[in-house]
């Protein structure tokens, strides 16, 4: 592939990406949404943060592990403790990456 065919695929890619994210954008702010739909969408970005984050916590090699061992588990579990106590976000991390290098480090 050419210099030339590469930079022109890199911009097309490019703008096909930003017209997929433009374009649902442009169309939910000129549609009006029921209210039911309005509040079921203020759920998805935490729903897609966990859908993120949960197989990484079960699932750190591969297989589910549940034990004392897994520290991603342990320090996600406090972190959702620190974060419902305290709702702060740099404290949430701070703690959540504390008890992960102290499961690391003991391990």
């Amino acid at each position: 592939m050419t210099p030339t065919a590469m930079a022109l695929t890199i911009v097309a890619m490019g703008i096909v990406t930003y017209l997929i994210r433009l374009v649902p954008i442009a169309l939910y702010s000129r549609l009006r949404m029921p209210v039911w739909f309005q509040q079921i969408m203020r759920y998805v970005p935490t729903a897609v943060l966990a859908a993120l984050i949960a197989p990484e916590m079960l699932r750190p090699s591969g297989a589910f592990d549940l034990s004392l061992g897994n520290g991603r588990l342990l320090g996600g579990l406090v972190a959702i403790v620190v974060a419902w106590r305290t709702r702060n976000v740099l404290i949430t991390m701070a703690a959540g990456m504390a008890v992960l290098w102290l499961v690391q480090a003991l391990l």
